[in-house]
């Protein structure tokens, strides 16, 4: 198997704000604010159309992606790019959490 690069962990998604956005400041001062993303589609996998549902935390760090987040509200169609990465660096911990580079807020009618 091929070396993965550091750029392989690209993640596009598309879907729904869920509940309500919090914003915090780090110890150092940045911004950090998150949120719940839902996603619905349909997918092909296997010449079939799959019906696809999954819910992920989205955190988005430093004023101008954090900035984004504290005007997003519960329903608001967004599309996120970011990176995929454990929500904390606890042993046997998993949880995946999407850490987003930019965020674009979209009319999905």
């Amino acid at each position: 198997m091929p070396a993965v690069s550091a750029t392989d962990n690209c993640l596009i998604i598309a879907g729904y704000v869920v509940g309500q956005c919090e914003m915090r400041t780090s110890p150092a001062g940045v911004p950090i604010g998150r949120f719940l993303l839902e996603h619905r589609s349909s997918q092909m996998e296997a010449g079939l159309a799959r019906e696809v549902y999954c819910r992920i935390p989205v955190v988005a760090c430093g004023a101008p992606v954090a900035n984004v987040v504290c005007d997003l509200v519960p329903g608001e169609a967004v599309r996120v790019r970011g990176f995929v990465g454990r929500a904390n660096n606890r042993e046997g911990e998993y949880r995946l959490v999407l850490h987003a580079a930019h965020i674009e807020i979209f009319n999905a009618d």
